[in-house]
């Protein structure tokens, strides 16, 4: 979860909503890939930390399938993000901060918990979540 905070504290610094992902190998513990929120860098709606590291994953692995590998991510997944996990048959999903309004895994739609999701993987919310949320109030206390 430290390279996710580093990771988040980085797009902070670039102006993104302070969000850090990681991907490791659970076999190994080698992180395969790493990445912060780019939507604004990008202009595109979809360049979450943790679509980001996904597809920088299954690109490193050659499969659309990261079945072997656990995501670190400091703030609960959107639905979007969810599906994407559930898509990808991530194993663990470790996560730092709750997010009551836009999250979809333990909130809102609750994707994993859907009879239409092929996939949940196992979830571990709450990790470091004093540090995740921290870096989002202070980014958006700095907003107003």
């Amino acid at each position: 979860m430290e390279l996710a905070i580093e990771q988040a504290q980085l797009a902070g610094g670039r102006g993104e909503v302070p969000v850090g992902a990681v991907i490791v190998d659970h076999a190994t513990g080698t992180v395969v890939a790493k990445a912060g929120n780019r939507t604004e860098e990008q202009h595109d709606p979809t360049a979450h930390a943790e679509m980001l590291v996904i597809q920088a994953a299954t690109k490193a692995a050659g499969s659309p399938r990261l079945e072997n590998c656990d995501l670190y991510v400091t703030l609960e997944p959107c639905p979007m993000c969810a599906t994407a996990i559930s898509f990808a048959r991530i194993g663990r999903l470790y996560f730092g901060a709750f997010d009551p309004k836009s999250g979809g895994v333990d909130h809102g739609p609750r994707i994993y918990n859907q009879p239409t999701c092929h996939h949940a993987p196992e979830i571990y919310g709450g990790i470091e979540e004093s540090r995740a949320g921290d870096l989002l109030k202070d980014f958006f206390a700095q907003k107003r």
